[in-house]
């Protein structure tokens, strides 16, 4: 039966704000390149989160109220596995490309699945595993670039920012204690747990350069790096999430949201100058087509519940750098 006009029309509106805030994330990985440094990647999480946090507590303050202790703690939980992801793809995208970053992280589209087959003892669809093969193909062409050289060891962070990043999906849908907790006032909580795990780190010795001597070193394009990351790619970006899941599906929303690792090549090679050679470029289609492939089977499976892992989405909403 064909789709009413009005429905259709609303849906490709709905699809526009999230589709915009795929092209933010797959932009975040230069705009953290540009504003950080090897010596202020604490100092940057510290500034970033310290913009973001007090207005999703103003915003969602009487929410907050109402979350039980066992749901702060587990809030806080997840915030430190937050930080973890957090720390190794800030430390990741400092030392690899911004197109390496944004592709490698794309992996945690087939990682999470696998994880969740291993934990809940289903086995996946071979199409599924014949998918992850084609990404993990990809990532290795893709980290050589040029050359048959040894991955660089941003690259290794991120691939292990990916595996963060499934295990902070699996936590959030295992944790009981956070099951039914609202969910801007989840994200606070963890928001605000990983900003005080960076805030303590920039306390130790040898760590980097203090927050506020990074935010004095900073001229007018750090401090337009800063507020685009805190603005765009945390506040509204999780806004426009929550808007678009509760107006269509968790499912499209994923699907468009998946489109992120296409924007930080596309932006890493049109804007920051990286030539992953043809090699590169031949990793890049794969990892795409790998993670694009993936996603099918995962999906058809929640849908038809056959018991196959369905936390795709949440892999996808998984906030990147």
């Amino acid at each position: 039966m064909p789709m009413p006009v009005t429905a259709a029309r609303g849906g490709r509106l709905t699809d526009l704000p999230v589709l915009l805030i795929a092209v933010v994330w797959g932009s975040s990985y230069l705009a953290a390149k540009g504003v950080t440094t090897q010596r202020t990647v604490l100092a940057v999480l510290v500034l970033r989160f310290a913009v973001a946090v007090p207005v999703l507590v103003v915003a969602g303050r009487r929410r907050l109220r109402a979350l039980s202790a066992a749901q702060v703690r587990g809030g806080a939980l997840l915030g430190l596995l937050l930080a973890v992801i957090f720390l190794l793809e800030t430390y990741g995208v400092v030392r690899t490309s911004a197109t390496n970053a944004g592709l490698i992280i794309s992996l945690t589209m087939v990682l999470t699945p696998l994880a969740e087959s291993a934990v809940r003892g289903v086995r996946l669809p071979g199409s599924f595993l014949a998918a992850a093969g084609l990404s993990v193909l990809g990532v290795a062409l893709l980290t050589v670039g040029a050359g048959f050289t040894a991955p660089n060891g941003g690259d290794l962070l991120m691939l292990g920012a990916a595996a963060a990043r499934t295990a902070h999906v699996l936590a959030m849908s295992r944790l009981e204690s956070v099951r039914g907790a609202d969910a801007l006032s989840l994200t606070t909580v963890q928001l605000g747990g990983a900003l005080v795990v960076f805030a303590v780190l920039t306390a130790v010795p040898g760590t980097g350069a203090p927050p506020w001597s990074a935010a004095a070193a900073f001229d007018g394009g750090d401090w337009l790096g800063l507020l685009y990351l805190s603005a765009f790619c945390t506040l509204l970006a999780f806004f426009v999430q929550m808007w678009a899941v509760r107006r269509t599906s968790p499912s499209r929303v994923s699907l468009l949201l998946g489109t992120e690792p296409v924007w930080a090549a596309a932006v890493g090679i049109a804007l920051g100058g990286d030539r992953p050679g043809p090699l590169g470029y031949l990793g890049a289609v794969l990892v795409l087509a790998g993670t694009a492939w993936g996603r099918l089977p995962a999906g058809r499976g929640e849908r038809a519940g056959t018991g196959a892992p369905g936390v795709v989405a949440d892999a996808a909403a998984t906030e990147p750098a």
